[in-house]
């Protein structure tokens, strides 16, 4: 077993984990940062443009991905998962599973040539099914580290990877490996998950092929998606006519999720925008309930949204079915008028909300809140301090937010975390040279 002393350990390698991991790393700590898929990058890496500013996603988070990677103080553990904390005097032990790639990522170019050979092919999780891949690839174009990885499951056991390899790297006796990390801290970025596309079966979402979630879009959208365009999902057609139902996952007493997840306002009529440059002749309707706009600029992005064409109808879906075309049919309470329409549209989002992608599990034990998201007991004043000291939170593992508060919790875990390895280290006697080094390095 792999034995490693960091001054933090970062769960996560979204962009609040990049971000706490290089805040952190540029103080001079030592970091380890765990992420469970093969690539760091998270949700992120997988938009089209961010909102309100429309910048390019991929623009913004493949910079970040490389800094990681390349960082002297920063130790990078991708496809792994954390499987158990124990608390010591001074910090943690941390054990973390390697899970196997099949190939040796020390040997592995990123050349591809298994990709090009291997005969399967699956559905593309990163492309949310949407597109494929093979069974043996490197996860998506820029994915950070540039290795392959084998989804064994899907696997003929061909050899034909094997051989073509230029440099022996598959390697299908792998197992898993197992590390220990003796850590400090640990900062806690574990992300968030969309509600289920089924969630509200009245919605048909994930019974009919053309009521999607937003994700979908965004890879439709995203310039390496897997059409490079926008196209219905049930018959490749080029949709006239699409709806967005907002609130289709959050502030529903029926599903147990009572608050708003925030960003789904946004990110609609964001999709709405680039849908209009993308089709210019396509209707879109946004049904909604109360639109919340609430940082700086978003107000101005939603009226520019209605400027451009995008129609707002305020009211509630009561349900969707589908005509003999396969059409999505909006049936919507107008609640301002008190009656009910029928609209039949080509694709229709459910702008579905945030769920905590952490669970309890058993090994981190920190206390949860009502929303079940990480709770911070003391919020005004340790704004990323769990219930356990040593152990930080940020972004949306402590509830809904957009990337631009993602980023901003990032700084202040990563400031907390730097203060109680600070404090920490002199508790235990660090010599004042060590301490004079980091605050140099800092500054």
């Amino acid at each position: 077993m792999n034995e490693l002393h960091m001054d933090a350990l970062v769960v996560g390698g979204g962009i609040t984990g990049m971000q706490a991991a290089l805040d952190l790393g540029d103080q001079g700590y030592k970091v380890a940062l765990v992420e469970k898929e093969p690539s760091i990058g998270g949700k992120m890496i997988t938009l089209s443009k961010v909102f309100p500013t429309l910048d390019c996603c991929s623009c913004i988070t493949t910079p970040k991905m490389s800094a990681v990677a390349h960082h002297a103080n920063i130790h990078l553990l991708t496809y792994s998962e954390v499987r158990n904390v124990s608390q010591e005097q001074d910090g943690f032990t941390v054990i973390v599973e390697k899970k196997p790639r099949y190939v040796n990522e020390s040997l592995c170019t990123g050349c591809r040539q298994c990709e090009y050979e291997c005969p399967i092919t699956v559905p593309s999780l990163f492309d949310r099914n949407l597109g494929a891949y093979r069974a043996i690839r490197v996860p998506f174009s820029t994915a950070v580290p540039q290795k392959a990885v084998l989804d064994i499951d899907n696997c003929l056991l061909c050899g034909k990877c094997e051989k073509i390899c230029p440099v022996n790297a598959v390697d299908f006796s792998q197992q898993a490996e197992m590390a220990e990390i003796k850590t400090t801290s640990i900062l806690l970025a574990t992300g968030f998950e969309l509600t289920p596309l089924d969630a509200k079966k009245e919605y048909g979402g994930g019974q009919y092929q053309n009521v999607i979630d937003p994700l979908m879009m965004e890879r439709f959208l995203a310039p390496t998606g897997p059409y490079g365009r926008v196209l219905r999902p049930g018959d490749g057609k080029e949709p006239t006519s699409i709806a967005y139902v907002q609130c289709a996952g959050s502030r529903d007493e029926t599903l147990g999720i009572e608050y708003c997840s925030r960003v789904c306002c946004m990110y609609a009529i964001k999709q709405a925008m680039l849908i209009s440059g993308a089709l210019p002749m396509a209707e879109i309707t946004i049904y909604y309930m109360d639109i919340r706009t609430f940082g700086k600029g978003y107000e101005q992005f939603y009226q520019n949204a209605k400027a451009m064409g995008v129609e707002f109808i305020r009211g509630k879906v009561a349900s969707i079915h589908e005509d003999e075309q396969h059409n999505p049919v909006v049936k919507v309470e107008l609640t301002e008028e008190g009656r009910s329409i029928e609209r039949t549209h080509d694709l229709v989002v459910l702008s579905l909300g945030m769920l905590p992608a952490y669970k309890p599990d058993g090994v981190y034990h920190v206390a949860l809140g009502n929303d079940e998201f990480i709770n911070i007991p003391n919020v005004n004043s340790e704004p990323c301090l769990t219930d356990r000291p040593g152990i930080f939170a940020a972004g949306t593992a402590i509830g809904p937010m957009d990337i631009v508060d993602s980023i901003i919790t990032a700084g202040a875990a990563a400031s907390a975390a730097s203060a109680y390895i600070r404090d920490t280290k002199s508790r235990a006697g660090e010599p004042q040279e060590d301490q004079r080094e980091r605050e140099l390095v800092y500054a």
